[in-house]
Order: C-alpha cells, then sequence, then structure tokens
C-alpha cells in the first residue's frame, strides 16, 4: 500500500486532528485522548475552535505510540516526553535517551514481579490438581494465606520478635537477611506449599508465645550471635560438600563452642563442652526446627539451621573421639 497523501499545508503551517490522525494512522479519538491527558499540546485552536498542531506533533505522537507499543503506562510516557522537552535538559537527545532508559528499566523490573506472580499462580494451581482430594482443602487454605508474588514480610517480623532486643541493629538486620529465604522466581509447587506452611507456622507464633518461651540463657547474646555467624561461615564449605560432622574442620567446632563460651563467660574446656551440648540438646524449638526443615525446601545454601544442626553434631562427634563424653 502507498503511504497516505500529505495534507496540502494550511495558511498558517498546522494539523487539523483529523490530519494529524490520518498521518500519524490513529484515529481521531486517540489523537485527542493523548491531547486532553498532556501528552499532545496543541499549537493553536481555529476560529471554530478545533485543535491544531504544529508539524512536530507528528514524531511526538509516533514517539507516544512506541511507548505505548512497549506497556508504558500514560503517566510514565509523560514523563518520559517532560524530560526530553524541559529546557534545562542540556543533553537535548540525550535526555530522552536517559529518560527512556529508566523508564524501560522501571518496565522490565515491573514485568518481572508480574512474571513472579504468574509463576507462583501456576505452581499453585498444579499443586492443587496434583493432590489427592483428601488434601485439597488444606492445601487451597494454605495458598489462601500468602500473596503472589509472595511476600516475607510476616517471615522477618518473627524474626525481629525472636532476635534479643539487645543485639545491635546491623547485626539483628544481617541474621534476619540470612535466616529469612527468598521465594523462587520460578517456583516448583512443592516450594509454594513449603513457603505456604512456613507464613502458616510463624503467623501462628504469637507476641504473647513468644513471651512464654523460656528466657535464653546467655549473658551477652551479641557475642553469641556474632560468634555463630562467624562459625557458620567456617562450616558452610563442609556443609556445600556434604561432609558429615566427623568430617568437618576443628576450627568451626571450636568458633562455635567459643561463642557460646564468651557469651556466658565461661571457659572453652571439656567440662563446659560437655554442658554446652546437653544445654543445646534441652533447649532446642521444635518450631525452630520445622522452620528450618521448611525454609530448607526454598533455598539451595544451607540454612543457619542447617548449620547449627551441624555443629551440634560436630561437638558431639569431637567429645566422643576424645572420650570427653563418656
Amino acid at each position: 500500500m502507498s503511504a497516505p497523501p500529505l495534507p496540502s499545508p494550511s495558511p498558517d503551517g498546522l494539523l487539523s486532528i483529523g490530519e494529524l490522525a490520518r498521518l500519524a494512522g490513529v484515529t481521531v479519538k486517540t489523537v485527542r485522548f493523548y491531547s486532553d491527558r498532556g501528552l499532545l499540546p496543541e499549537a493553536d485552536r481555529s476560529s471554530g475552535g478545533h485543535r491544531r498542531y504544529d508539524p512536530q506533533a507528528l514524531d511526538r505522537l509516533q514517539l507516544i505510540r512506541s511507548l505505548r507499543a512497549l506497556d508504558l503506562p500514560v503517566p510514565e510516557v509523560g514523563r518520559v516526553l517532560d524530560t526530553a522537552a524541559d529546557p534545562a535538559e542540556p543533553d537535548g537527545p540525550g535526555a530522552l535517551d536517559s529518560a527512556l532508559e529508566d523508564a524501560v528499566a522501571r518496565q522490565l523490573t515491573q514485568l518481572g514481579s508480574q512474571l513472579t506472580a504468574l509463576r507462583w499462580r501456576e505452581a499453585a494451581l498444579r499443586l492443587l490438581h496434583e493432590c489427592t482430594p483428601a488434601q485439597r482443602a488444606e492445601r487451597l487454605r494454605l495458598i489462601g494465606g500468602i500473596t503472589t508474588p509472595p511476600s516475607t514480610a510476616v517471615l522477618a517480623r518473627f524474626w525481629r520478635l525472636v532476635l534479643p532486643a539487645r543485639l545491635p541493629t546491623g547485626l539483628t538486620s544481617s541474621i534476619v537477611d540470612a535466616a529469612v529465604p527468598q521465594p523462587p522466581a520460578d517456583p516448583a509447587p512443592g516450594q509454594v506449599l513449603a513457603f505456604a506452611r512456613l507464613t502458616q507456622l510463624v503467623s501462628g507464633v504469637s507476641n504473647a508465645c513468644l513471651a512464654a518461651r523460656q528466657p535464653e540463657p546467655w549473658h551477652r547474646p551479641a557475642l553469641l550471635y556474632d560468634g555463630l555467624r562467624e562459625a557458620y561461615e567456617l562450616a558452610l564449605p563442609d556443609l556445600t560438600a556434604g561432609h558429615t560432622p566427623a568430617q568437618g574442620d576443628g576450627a568451626a567446632v571450636d568458633c562455635f563452642v567459643a561463642a557460646h563460651a564468651r557469651s556466658l563467660d565461661q571457659q572453652d574446656t571439656p567440662a563446659f563442652r560437655r554442658s554446652l551440648t546437653t544445654l543445646l540438646t534441652r533447649t532446642a524449638d521444635p518450631v525452630m526446627t520445622q522452620y528450618w526443615s521448611l525454609a530448607a525446601d526454598l533455598t539451595t545454601p544451607p540454612t543457619l539451621g542447617a548449620a547449627h544442626t551441624w555443629l551440634h553434631a560436630a561437638l558431639d562427634a569431637t567429645l566422643a573421639k576424645s572420650g570427653a563424653g563418656a
């Protein structure tokens, strides 16, 4: 098809709304819509009150159409156009390119969030489709307790309630970041179930329940948690390699024990190690055990809970090897 013929130039060099629409290949209604939104300013009005546009409006309208084809919202399109037209911007075309790059980056972020939400919905539907009729009602209720894409806010709140209030803010934040599993962008149905159960678990632990728990025996919790963080990092290579606690690096166990000893103002002795393993067994929390079991389904690196369990077992192994556990 041949291109539409150019309109005969008007005496003032301006285009009518119909001429602009025909040149751009859109409807008059579309031109009017963008004009009413402030994206396509009029140059003038005719004596009869009809809109008139300067020839540069065609390039602007085509740019608007291109941006809208990328599904950029109208306000975002307006920000791009305003930046390009801002006389305070000395870069000219460079300002437009920068504004467009920012807009596309924001759109990609939003689209990624939408795709993640769709993948979570698909996995949730597969979870319901593949389960037995006896499981379906309970799983439907669990799925109803999470958002898509899922939020970890309730998990972070749980940890901020669990951790001692006297910890430095930076240490608390680092522990929360490490303890809260990030939901996978493309989950399997089982991961949706694990996250839903994890959310239900921490949601059911109220402030009153936490207050009723036995107080931790550690006199100096900041020393304990800072030392445990170091011990977990030392144990990570062994955990990742699949080594048993008996095969582990003794430095990680020593650091693990030292953190507990410092927090209790004790020395690392065979007697202390025996009392420590007894204390760790006695104070093991079933809620935490379940938490780490579910979290392990959502993350590839070993969890803090896995590191703690491995180090406790490694401590028992060293006691048994030295005969101090007898």
